[in-house]
């Protein structure tokens, strides 16, 4: 006890973070060396495959010092540390675990294998679209501020020069991620895929071939060439594919299908000319004669029936679709949204998804912001505020995982909050320039409507925040009371010998009970240690809770180790600081390696002295192996 209680406590050495430590910590939590299949991390996120979810102890984790939040999603433990954190973290995690540096990639191609084929369709989308947002975001931004310049200028708010290099090159470049989308959707869709990239990009050349008409055209100009096809079984639209999304995947995964099934029965020394040759033109024909006209009726299918739900009577569509978007969050299907973003920005010019999203992204951020306001645990304090800032700035993980989603209540509040937010924006018709970008910054992509992008976004926040505190939320903390304490603790399975797994403890002291976070020493308060109590002393005896084995009475006798037959490990602190004291106070009645009988006298200790130096009596109570059991509950009951 005193080398695992040493490691925890030097999480912070000098006020500097010890990542060594805090990878140890997770590594031990999430099942050890074993358990672990691979690791990854991205900007703010630990990312584990684990072989048994069921040996994780995700409360423990959470504990763990600079750990934001836990949650399972994409077949990974996800593990929020922060930008900046999370890679140093990463760094001491894989020389521990003795694993193999892994790329993200590597990660989820791993954690993919464990996931239903519907979250594999949505991981896959992710996939493809989630490297592409840079270009799309450079492009929606710049789409939405020359959109305001020209306001501006036709209506005589600012003078400035249009015909100069500056606005007229600003002006091409603002749409061109969109004119070229689908070069950029079947690059990105070829590496997912496992297809030759460079062939993907061909197949999206060919889908907006200058030959082809723009699909932008038709509808002010009508169709101006058809093709028969299949030789005369049907005639196709000679028009391209500008604004679509759902034809391009579709076509480069059968470019990865016939690529890799070409690689496998042509001769090597004809291989490289052969199989890339047949794989363009089978695919390209494919393509134009059947693939796309196919899903491009779907695709607008599809989005027809969203503006349909959106534009529902009184914004009823968008409510509810305000409401239920941080749920899609969680279960990690939001990435499909890209596509309705993108299918409606080509259709509709704007997209009246986005605003919804941001709303909902907003709406957490209110909810942890009240949160952080009214908590009285100190790290679930820390973890909210900062939390709260991100989710305004469209980065929700840490909101919901760490703070909303754990609590309950605000996460409901939050919902709430996010239909309110897109209810207003449906009624006044806000729609958003591009896509990729949420929150604060998101009013780059509503600058032609900034008033309307600002109050919707103030609706969202504030309902969230007034229902978070209206609702309130439980915070894990042990109920105040004078007397004795039960913790009952539930083991994840029966031990060897038969036991249920419950263990009835008595106090140790007499006093008064508190919740551990408002132990005054934020080791303990935070729960790095371990699960329990602190305890104000109404004496200064120190009781044996159970028939235990004494595993450890520390040299300046402030603290003492005890460890039962089932192996249940209880650390017992007095006072704060007390060390410093050098044992003056303290009697201790027992040595390590005694066995001791439940209300034995362990020890005694001087209150009057304590106080006299200054220092804190109360004395935490910590069952320093949690990750062992289920659950840990404290109750209180009269002496």
């Amino acid at each position: 006890m005193i080398s695992n209680k040493k490691s925890d406590n030097d999480i912070m050495k000098e006020g500097v973070m010890d990542y060594h430590a805090i990878a140890e910590q997770i590594l031990k939590y999430t099942g050890g060396k074993e358990n672990l299949i691979s690791a990854a991390h991205c900007a703010t996120r630990l990312r584990l495959v684990i072989a048994d979810n069921d040996k994780c102890d995700s409360a423990a984790v959470e504990n763990v010092d600079a750990v934001k939040g836990v949650f399972f999603a994409s077949g990974q433990m996800q593990i929020i540390l922060g930008t900046g954190t999370v890679n140093k973290v990463y760094d001491e995690f894989i020389k521990i675990a003795g694993i193999s540096e892994a790329s993200k990639d590597d990660v989820k191609r791993e954690a993919a294998k464990r996931q239903n084929p519907f979250k594999r369709l949505i991981k896959t989308i992710g996939d493809i679209f989630v490297p592409i947002i840079p270009a799309i975001v450079a492009s929606g931004f710049l789409m939405g501020i020359m959109e305001a310049l020209n306001f501006m200028v036709n209506n005589g708010y600012v003078n400035i020069n249009t015909d100069g290099s500056i606005y007229q090159f600003a002006v091409l470049f603002s749409n061109v991620a969109y004119v070229f989308l689908p070069i950029l959707i079947a690059f990105s869709a070829a590496k997912v895929f496992g297809a030759n990239p460079f062939l993907g990009a061909v197949i999206g050349m060919i889908m907006i071939h200058p030959d082809l008409q723009n699909a932008w055209t038709v509808a002010t100009e009508g169709v101006q060439k058809t093709q028969e096809v299949f030789f005369g079984l049907w005639r196709i639209d000679m028009v391209g594919y500008q604004g679509h999304v759902i034809p391009v995947i579709i076509a480069v995964f059968v470019l990865s299908i016939i690529e890799k099934r070409l690689h496998k029965i042509v001769p090597p020394m004809f291989d490289l000319f052969v199989t890339p040759l047949v794989s363009v033109f089978v695919t390209g024909y494919l393509t134009l004669a059947a693939i796309g006209p196919v899903f491009v009726f779907v695709e607008n299918g599809l989005l027809n029936g969203i503006q349909s739900l959106l534009t529902l009577p009184f914004g009823i569509g968008s409510f509810i679709m305000g409401g239920a978007y941080a749920t899609t969050v969680v279960s990690g299907i939001h990435h499909m949204y890209t596509v309705i973003d993108i299918g409606q920005l080509a259709q509709y010019g704007l997209t009246f998804w986005l605003p919804l999203a941001s709303a909902a992204n907003v709406a957490q951020g209110g909810a942890a912001f009240a949160v952080a306001l009214k908590s009285k645990n100190k790290k679930m304090k820390s973890v909210a505020l900062p939390s709260a800032l991100s989710a305004c700035m469209g980065i929700t993980e840490p909101a919901i995982f760490g703070v909303n989603l754990r609590l309950g209540k605000p996460f409901i509040a939050a919902s709430i909050g996010g239909a309110c937010g897109a209810l207003y924006a449906s009624l006044v018709h806000l729609g958003a320039t591009g896509t990729g970008v949420t929150g604060i910054f998101g009013i780059l992509l509503h600058l032609h409507s900034p008033l309307h992008y600002v109050i919707a976004m103030a609706i969202a926040f504030g309902v969230a925040f007034v229902l978070t505190g209206v609702l309130g939320f439980k915070e894990e903390t042990a109920s105040v009371t004078s007397g004795q304490v039960e913790a009952v603790i539930k083991e994840e399975q029966e031990t060897e010998d038969g036991n249920n797994g419950e263990l009835i403890l008595v106090s140790p002291l007499k006093g008064r009970v508190i919740p551990l976070s408002e132990v005054p020493d934020e080791t303990f308060a935070s729960g790095v240690l371990g699960d329990g109590v602190g305890i104000q002393p109404a004496e200064g005896k120190v009781y044996a809770p159970f028939d235990c084995t004494v595993a450890a009475v520390f040299d300046t006798k402030h603290a003492i180790g005890l460890e039962t037959p089932d192996g249940v490990e209880l650390l017992i602190h007095i006072g704060m600081d007390t060390v410093k004291l050098n044992g003056e106070p303290f009697t201790v009645y027992v040595e390590a390696g005694e066995t001791v009988k439940a209300g034995g006298l362990l020890a005694a200790f001087d209150m009057d002295k304590i106080k006299a130096a200054g220092l804190d009596t109360v004395t935490p109570v910590i069952v320093t192996n949690p990750g062992k059991y289920k659950s840990i509950k404290i109750t209180g009951r009269q002496s």
